[in-house]
């Protein structure tokens, strides 16, 4: 249903599951897993999978072992790799191009943090035209309480919560589990 004309693929979106940004989030191992079960599921039918890292000045230099994506999930070659150094995985870099060559209309989004680089993410897409799946047993994020957010778990149930009810004009968000995802083109 995606707005963008001509574009009726998916991809798989792996956004930031760097060492440095997953270190101590919550449910790590488990959302790592998930993610992993949606790569594999992407290469099995033929849909690109698009990886996102992050690296800014203090703690994702590029180059680090912060920055390095985590050891559990490993890219293939002919996968894109999209550098970024802003929330949203658009914003100044070649995402958009990636997307197109490939009549991709529709993302499933993962990763991580989900209160930073994946809302960006989502949102950025969305008002792009594209549809937006966000896997909700697939995406963390770090624990920011003792700066007043609320806890991790608060922020990943209510960002889930309210992408379920995306829509806009010719496109639509959605939330499902790693089990509900599918890559067809009319998906939800």
């Amino acid at each position: 249903m995606t707005s963008l004309v001509d574009r009726p693929n998916t991809a798989l979106l792996v956004v930031d599951v760097q060492n440095g940004v997953v270190a101590g989030a919550p449910h790590r191992d488990a959302v790592i897993a998930n993610i992993d079960t949606l790569i594999g599921k992407a290469r099995a039918e033929d849909v690109p999978v698009i990886w996102v890292q992050h690296s800014d000045d203090h703690d994702l230099q590029q180059g680090s072992e912060n920055w390095q994506y985590v050891p559990e999930l490993v890219r293939e070659d002919a996968e894109p790799l999209v550098h970024k150094r802003y929330g949203d995985s658009f914003e100044d870099t070649d995402l958009e191009a990636l997307l197109a060559e490939r009549g991709v209309g529709r993302l499933v989004v993962t990763g991580a943090q989900t209160d930073a680089c994946i809302r960006s993410t989502l949102h950025g897409a969305f008002v792009r035209g594209y549809d937006v799946t966000l896997v909700g047993d697939a995406h963390t994020t770090e624990d920011l309480t003792a700066y007043g957010a609320p806890s991790p778990e608060q922020v990943i149930a209510h960002t889930n919560l309210y992408w379920q009810w995306q829509s806009a004009p010719g496109r639509r968000g959605g939330t499902v589990g790693t089990a509900e995802v599918t890559f067809a083109a009319d998906a939800g």
